[in-house]
């Protein structure tokens, strides 16, 4: 299947189109790519959406296992569908970027009930459903049937700006458009699996980030980076910002082998995990923790953990936890929303990494002192 492209983008075909390029990146592939990927030894499209839906934003190393645990339980789109949210979030936890484990879920529910549990092959379509866009939407048709799509993920936006020498900012509108318009206009006639596939693993093996292995790259010879000793400085970096800090106080409330969690809203950071109950910094922080904690029984003792920072992606939050341990809990202290969760299920619960970490680390000592 070959997508139409529109008169407006017949120009820049015209202008790009450059037969070569693709057949020197499909025969590299072919001999140095990456072929023993998980999810390069299927076309089942469930499995290859689940994988570019994983891989955005986060390393391969790191998803291999989380992929392969979360086909254990969710086989097929069906199995997921079905699932609860806190099931589907609790074989994500760890991995990041939640909004994705969200909107994984919302989108197997809608191929199963609107294409019969089997993914359009149409990448308009496609991207139609909740958590896909252009690029991801084209790498799935691309890999489960052989439509002639263009992908356009970090590792190709870092090929072509150092062989095309673009020297803006891939993230404004004007140069992404430019570079769709490019990577239309290079689709070979067949042989696109291999292409695309090729041009993510020049990306992500040999043209990376710090240190590209240029001395060996099919495209060195061609690469305006290179012949203008300009491989350092592009792509072009996104303008500096200063990152914003937040602060907070996490309450490890401890009632004998218990811990009182809260739900996140879907929205924001954590989005649908569980998490611990926060209070906010004020001047007098062992006030606001007593406050906070007069009306959940008797408190035997109350102890300032060692703070730690998580860094997210557009912020920091500097995280000061106490952890409270009770006598008696006061009856009906948790609240809508929240649930008191026994100390043996948290290695498997929908939890965000650090909680997770700062939570076991508690229990380890709980146990080491009993």
């Amino acid at each position: 299947m070959k997508i139409l492209i529109s008169a407006a983008n017949e120009l820049a075909v015209n202008v790009f189109a450059d037969p070569s390029f693709s057949a020197t990146v499909i025969a590299w592939q072919k001999k140095h790519g990456r072929h023993a990927l998980p999810w390069q030894q299927t076309r089942d499209a469930y499995r290859v959406w689940l994988s570019e839906i994983m891989l955005q934003q986060t390393k391969v190393a790191a998803v291999i296992p989380y992929y392969q645990r979360f086909l254990l339980r969710f086989p097929d789109v069906q199995s997921l569908a079905a699932a609860s949210s806190e099931e589907v979030m609790a074989h994500w936890s760890g991995l990041g970027y939640y909004a994705r484990a969200r909107n994984l879920q919302r989108c197997s529910q809608r191929v199963v009930a609107e294409y019969g549990g089997v993914f359009p092959r149409d990448p308009v379509l496609l991207q139609d459903l909740p958590g896909i866009g252009r690029s991801t939407a084209a790498a799935i048709a691309v890999f489960s049937y052989g439509v002639q799509a263009a992908i356009l993920d970090g590792n190709v936006k870092r090929v072509f700006a150092r062989v095309f020498g673009i020297d803006d900012y891939h993230g404004t509108k004007r140069i992404e458009e430019a570079m769709w318009r490019r990577a239309v206009a290079l689709l070979p006639e067949q042989g696109v699996e291999s292409y695309m596939q090729g041009l993510m693993d020049l990306g992500a093996t040999l043209c990376v980030r710090g240190k590209p292995f240029c001395i060996i790259c099919p495209l060195a010879q061609r690469c305006v980076a290179l012949s203008t000793d300009r491989v350092g400085q592009l792509p072009v970096r996104k303008p500096k910002k200063a990152i914003p800090e937040k602060h907070t106080a996490m309450l490890v409330i401890v009632d004998q082998r218990q811990i009182l969690l809260e739900q996140r809203p879907d929205s924001g950071i954590w989005g649908g995990l569980l998490s611990l109950p926060e209070i906010a910094l004020v001047d007098n922080v062992d006030a606001a923790v007593a406050r906070a904690t007069a009306k959940m029984g008797d408190v035997t003792s109350c102890e300032a953990l060692q703070p730690f920072t998580h860094v997210f992606t557009h912020f920091k939050l500097h995280i000061s936890p106490f952890q409270i341990a009770l006598a008696r809990r006061a009856a009906g202290v948790a609240e809508a929303g929240q649930v008191w969760y026994p100390a043996e299920r948290l290695s498997d619960a929908p939890l965000p990494a650090p909680v997770k970490k700062l939570l076991l680390e508690v229990f380890r000592k709980v146990d080491s002192l009993s």
